[in-house]
């Protein structure tokens, strides 16, 4: 009786996982085969980025630098 019970459960056991197994196989197939759909038929296009333009009034790299460098500094001292 006990035995009967225990090989029943390893069969249903068996059976459950065999089937996400295999759903899962077929999740993959799915998604392989619709990305590959989609990429064939509807190809992202390049786009080039755009340059930023400097402007007459950007501060300078150096300028800049100068700026982050005083505000850490002033924020150190005060601790």
């Amino acid at each position: 009786m006990q035995q009967d019970i225990v090989s029943q459960g390893v069969e249903l056991m068996l059976y459950g996982m065999g089937t996400v197994v295999v759903f899962l196989a077929l999740l993959v197939v799915a998604t392989t085969v619709m990305s590959a759909f989609v990429g064939r038929y509807f190809p992202e296009t390049e786009k080039v980025p755009a340059q930023p333009r400097k402007s007459a009034t950007a501060p300078d790299d150096s300028e800049l630098v100068a700026v982050v460098s005083a505000a850490v500094h002033q924020h150190r001292g005060r601790k």
